[in-house]
């Protein structure tokens, strides 16, 4: 449904519009070029796929109205009553702004009367779900942020959220826009009910809703291919760019998508941060709750990128960008300038603004974080909660003074292995898979160990930080054997040039923000103990990454422009020196990054 959900003021947007202009038929048709293009990348889904998922949803809204009437006659309500307390489903995201592609999973918010307590919900739903056959892959994480239930129903991946409002019923008729819903619950359900909320507020504010769609369609899988699309590591989520999108919308109401995507690119660039976007004035509501506000709150000035919901209660959904994923997004936008100017000139067809990025070939060092588990159901939340707290060890590393910028990757490497002796389980432990053979240190970059293996303060040679990191994987036992899952996550390192040391060597000292991140990830309640869980940080050259991570591309370094002047300085200063031998060479100065282990 592309029309309007209510009525829609004189202009829409904190500004009136840049310009009012109808589209030309060339920028109508680089639209329609668009289109295809989207299409042929697969970004729609099938026929097949949408009835499918429309039966799952069906099948969701009904067990949803189960729960509330089971809970309802545990609380000794009579079963004709039960049966009117009602419960529905409400999609937000992708799904509910009609941008989803093939394959997708569909955010759903679950919404129950007061007596069904959260605990309730999660407890009745997840027994209902196992005893399900078409769902698979079922996960509960009640202590999330957003408390959530991850499944796979008939094929198609659900995130399933539950709102608990203060009423008795909840009507099929219920709508969620309007703020009286929100009065007397708790945060845990406003944040939940606000998806939906600010999902259709979003669709409310656009002048042109199908124009919004095949313009966000285009950004998110600009985004997705430029691995810039990742809230939970620092980069902008969906609804973030869903907002920015919106906001050219409302600039330019009357043009095409082409044109919708070519100012964006245009206008971000130059986009005076942190001076937020804004789809509408901030409500400050009742003040039940607080909304964004950088006057009187410093945590929300600190944010650097923000993008502020349009539904009561405004909240910053940018809030976990960094200094460094600002400049990687700025980058990307700066090369998408440059290309879209030439898409819009007919110079270049829309198929290379969606290039994939290169993101292994573009540093000379990686931090490597492994994280492994003996159960299923345990490593899918180890793995969620490591990756929602890698921020906060690209924050400490960005405050140690020793990079230009700490570059996550946003996508994580799974593997499940059976492993067959003790000597296997714990290398893979230690974060060696077995595939991986270690890789000899380059000449003129020395390392301990294998020369995989970062550096460990008072350790002796060949002591493998990964190892002292993991727990204590050294000491085998029969209940190392087994199934072991592991996770594996990326931080691309710019480093600040140095000086060298006294000794000749520049080493860099990583002990304290790794010892914290660590001690961060251990001390929460999902882990599950050393014997149960590891976890291992290891500093890479890029040439010492695995192949599995170089899978369709070339494993040789991106040459910058930097690089290569460097690499000019160095041919010329060994004609300079041509009386030096082999042995002299063999003694270049050694980078050491020294990784400590947590006490």
């Amino acid at each position: 449904n592309s029309g309007p959900l209510m009525s829609k003021p004189k202009h829409l947007g904190v500004t009136p519009p840049i310009s009012t202009n109808a589209p030309s038929e060339e920028e109508e048709a680089l639209s329609t070029d668009l289109l295809n293009t989207l299409k042929d990348e697969g970004v729609f889904e099938g026929e097949d796929e949408r009835k499918n998922r429309e039966v799952v949803l069906g099948k969701i809204d009904k067990l949803v109205k189960e729960v509330v009437y089971q809970v309802a006659l545990k609380n000794k309500l009579p079963e004709s009553l039960a049966r009117e307390c009602g419960g529905k489903i409400f999609t937000y995201g992708s799904y509910r702004l009609g941008v989803h592609g093939a394959g997708a999973d569909i955010d759903t918010l679950c919404v129950v009367p007061s007596h069904v307590k959260r605990e309730d919900f999660f407890e009745y739903m997840t027994a209902l779900l196992k005893e399900r056959s078409e769902v698979t892959e079922l996960t509960a994480v009640p202590d999330a942020y957003v408390p959530v239930i991850k499944l796979q129903f008939s094929g198609v991946d659900i995130d399933m959220i539950v709102g608990v409002l203060q009423q008795p019923t909840i009507p099929d008729d219920l709508e969620l826009l309007d703020d009286k819903i929100l009065r007397s619950i708790d945060e845990l359900s406003v944040r939940s009910v606000n998806g939906s909320r600010v999902t259709d507020e979003i669709l409310r504010l656009v002048p042109n809703v199908s124009t919004f769609r095949l313009a966000l369609r285009c950004i998110k899988l600009w985004a997705k291919r430029r691995a810039i699309y990742s809230n939970s590591v620092g980069f902008f989520g969906g609804v973030a760019w869903a907002m920015a999108v919106a906001r050219i919308c409302q600039l330019y109401p009357n043009q095409s998508a082409s044109t919708i995507v070519a100012r964006f690119f245009h206008i971000f660039l130059r986009w005076n941060w942190p001076m937020p976007i804004l789809l509408k004035p901030i409500d400050e509501g009742s003040g039940q709750f607080g909304v964004w506000n950088p006057k009187f709150n410093q945590s929300d000035r600190n944010h650097k990128m923000p993008i502020i919901t349009p539904a009561y209660p405004s909240m910053c959904a940018t809030h976990n960008v960094s200094q460094s994923t600002k400049q990687v997004i700025y980058v990307e936008i700066k090369r998408g300038v440059q290309i879209i100017d030439k898409i819009m000139k007919r110079e270049l067809p829309w198929k290379h603004l969606f290039e994939k990025d290169e993101y292994f070939r573009q540093y000379k060092f990686y931090l490597q974080v492994n994280v492994s588990s003996r159960g299923d159901e345990e490593h899918h939340r180890l793995h969620g909660f490591v990756e929602s707290r890698l921020r906060f060890y690209v924050a400490s590393l960005e405050t140690s003074g020793q990079f230009v910028l700490i570059h996550p990757c946003t996508k994580s490497f799974e593997h499940e292995f059976a492993c067959k002796s003790d000597e296997e389980a714990q290398r893979i432990r230690a974060g060696f898979l077995p595939a991986e053979l270690p890789t000899p240190a380059p000449e003129g970059e020395a390392a301990t160990g294998s020369g995989t293996e970062a550096t460990v303060p008072d350790a002796a040679d060949g002591q493998d930080a990964s190892s002292a990191e993991a727990g204590d994987p050294t000491t085998g036992s029969d209940s190392d054997k087994g199934k072991i899952h592991t996770s594996t996550f990326y931080l691309g390192l710019h480093l600040i040039k140095r000086e060298r040391s006294a000794t000749g060597e520049r080493r860099m000292d990583l002990s304290l923000p790794t010892q914290d991140f660590i001690r961060r990830i251990k001390d929460s309640d999902v882990w599950k103990g050393d014997d149960e869980m590891a976890i291992s940080i290891r500093f890479l050259r890029q040439e010492q990454l695995p192949d599995e991570v170089f899978t369709g591309m070339s494993r040789e370094r991106l040459r910058t422009s930097s690089s290569t002047r460097q690499d000019k300085k160095k041919k010329s200063k060994k004609r300079s020196t041509q009386g030096a031998d082999d042995a002299a060479a063999s003694e270049a100065p050694a980078k050491k990054a020294k990784l400590a282990a947590a006490p």
